[in-house]
């Protein structure tokens, strides 16, 4: 049987807030998240949680930052959301503390199953655990749990889980080496 898309029904999709508040943030994140030029992280932290996201402390969010649903997500503390990352959170993202995701990363809980005439949603959460880096243009999919410190390098598309502390690249990613970190000192 071939596709039919016009047969596909997001019916059972839970977006989980009402029309109005999904409308409201809308208008909120076009001028305060994606066309605003300077980050303003402690005004966007605190939209965000008004709009039901969990936000910790430090949280840097710079400009063109786009999240589908906030309702959806929580982020640590220290954490780093690089100019034009995009958040596709149909699901539940959470983020733990101190993590990098770099510009124009990209964390997609949505696919669709392919095998299906009716082209059906799948959603599933991106879990990524404390002291992570996503590199700059990176993709991580649905399900995928970055393990603690892991880095997906710059361009890598992540399609599994990811291995604490192990350097990944590539599309799909695999594992090219272990992620040591040193002590660093602050440079004065």
């Amino acid at each position: 049987m071939p596709v039919d898309l016009s047969s596909y029904s997001s019916a059972h999709f839970d977006r989980g807030a009402g029309k109005i508040r999904e409308s409201l943030w809308l208008l909120v994140s076009l001028f305060l998240f994606r066309l605003c030029p300077f980050s303003l992280s402690p005004i966007k932290r605190t939209v965000l949680r008004a709009f039901g996201a969990k936000i910790g402390r430090g949280v840097v969010i710079k400009p063109e930052v786009k999240i589908t649903f906030p309702w959806k997500l929580e982020v640590g503390d220290f954490v780093w959301l690089g100019e034009e990352c995009w958040l596709l959170n149909l699901g539940r993202v959470a983020i733990g503390s101190n993590v990098c995701i770099s510009q124009r990363a990209f964390l997609c809980t949505g696919n669709h199953n392919y095998r299906r005439s009716t082209f059906d949603l799948i959603v599933k959460p991106i879990i990524i655990e404390d002291g992570v880096w996503l590199g700059a243009g990176s993709w991580v999919g649905p399900g995928v749990r970055a393990g603690s410190h892991s880095v997906l390098t710059a361009g890598s598309v992540a399609v599994a889980d990811l291995e604490p502390s192990g350097v990944y690249q590539g599309n799909p990613a695999l594992l090219v080496k272990r992620r040591t970190i040193e002590i660093g000192q602050n440079m004065a």
